[in-house]
């Protein structure tokens, strides 16, 4: 039902509300001059609004809400055979009174404002035809009920047209962010995984030289196409310096895909917690030193994973941009409700600027692997670099989890 349902339900109210008063306004009337008919005709009133107090379905809507307009119609030819000629010459209020609204908002929700203006004219013209045909001169008959009948059905209509049309969007919103979500999901792996395979072959490829420098060339060419494709604008890739002997890229990048390929990284919904020290204790090398607490630091196994992919990712910055002898160290710890993981090293800092160039240029180590992964577990980067080296805090809520954050996500949007 969507959006509509809360339509469906104020005119349920209506409904029920008016035959409160048709019954309210019978009672005044003593039953009026013949109380059987009377009260035989709020009996069809309340037996049909029991009948419309569900919301049909599409399927049965059409013939359902045609029904309704005839009911409700039959009720209000009625009134004569139960109020007399000196009670219509007098302009008292038919049996059905306000009730007699009740499908025109119907057709307003369902069929939209002309359908809704239709069902006003048609009752307004029961309306004129039942008071004319008791010799009530037409001059004389007060048309507000008919004007403020067509009204309601024009603005209901309307008003459940828009709010159909803000569904929609809404609904084409969250896929769009649900696409940009896995968009940014998959170019982190692409990323963590074949991009940085490549970037490696490219070169050592051009080390050895001969026939390795042309494969070489050939990673380096798909590297740049595969970036185009997961970052616009494409840019060529300028070469990477060779990694240092302490953060070894090919022993470091068999970790990485061991804990980061783009399979493994679930939502974590539906997993226990693990112990993120055990996912970052490989991340140590003689280049790198790797400090955790003795106790457990707990975190879903899908953002667990997505924080020490988010560690390797600010290694793998150090092992490549970095002079050789480069040391790192990780700080991992607990502090006030979330875990803090720390990765700094001794090099020459991060140029001003060059965050904001790499992002640009479609290189996703921080704005992605790094800041992206983060944020989208409800956490934050702080990111503060020197000349005498940089240092990455990533903090992380010790109840994240990646399906809530993507859902709480979704209802900011």
């Amino acid at each position: 039902m969507g959006i509509e349902g809360p339509f469906w339900r104020a005119i349920a109210v209506f409904r029920v509300a008016s035959l409160a008063y048709a019954a309210l306004l019978v009672l005044r009337a003593g039953g009026y001059a013949r109380p059987a008919v009377a009260w035989a005709v709020v009996g069809v009133m309340a037996v049909w609004t029991v009948v419309m107090l569900v919301p049909p379905p599409s399927a049965r809507r059409g013939p359902l809400l045609a029904a309704d307009l005839v009911v409700t119609v039959a009720c209000l030819l009625a009134a004569p055979y139960a109020q007399s000629r000196d009670d219509m010459l007098a302009g008292a209020i038919p049996i059905t009174a306000t009730w007699a609204a009740g499908p025109v908002l119907a057709y307003g929700v369902a069929r939209g404002r002309r359908a809704g203006a239709v069902a006003a004219a048609v009752m307004s013209a029961a309306d004129l035809w039942l008071r004319s045909g008791n010799g009530v001169d037409l001059a004389s008959i007060p048309v507000n009920g008919a004007v403020l009948m067509f009204m309601a059905g024009v603005v209901v209509g309307h008003v459940a047209r828009l709010a159909r049309e803000a569904e929609e969007r809404m609904r084409r919103a969250a896929r769009i962010e649900a696409a940009g979500r896995e968009r940014e999901r998959l170019a982190r792996g692409i990323h963590d995984s074949v991009l940085q395979v490549l970037a490696l072959v490219q070169r050592r490829g051009a080390e050895i030289g001969g026939e390795a420098a042309e494969l070489g060339r050939l990673a380096g060419e798909q590297e740049a196409a595969l970036r185009a494709l997961v970052q616009a604008p494409p840019v060529a890739e300028e070469p990477d310096p060779a990694p240092p002997p302490g953060l070894h890229a090919p022993v470091w990048q068999r970790r990485r895909l061991a804990h980061t390929s783009p399979g493994s990284t679930g939502t974590g919904a539906a997993e226990s917690d693990v112990d993120l020290r055990e996912l970052l204790r490989p991340y140590g090398t003689s280049g790198v030193t790797v400090s955790a607490p003795a106790t457990p630091l707990r975190l879903p196994a899908g953002s667990a994973r997505e924080v020490a992919a988010a560690v390797g990712a600010a290694l793998d910055n150090v092992a490549r941009h970095c002079p050789e002898g480069t040391r790192a160290w990780i700080l991992a710890e607990e502090d006030d409700g979330a875990v803090v993981v720390t990765v700094r090293d001794d090099g020459p800092g991060i140029p001003e600027g060059r965050l904001e160039q790499a992002a640009r240029e479609g290189r996703m180590g921080v704005a992605r692997s790094i800041r992206g992964r983060v944020a989208d577990l409800g956490g934050t980067v702080a990111i503060t670099s020197s000349r005498t080296g940089t240092e990455i805090e990533l903090t992380v809520p010790v109840g994240a989890d990646k399906a809530s954050a993507d859902e709480a996500s979704g209802r900011r949007s």
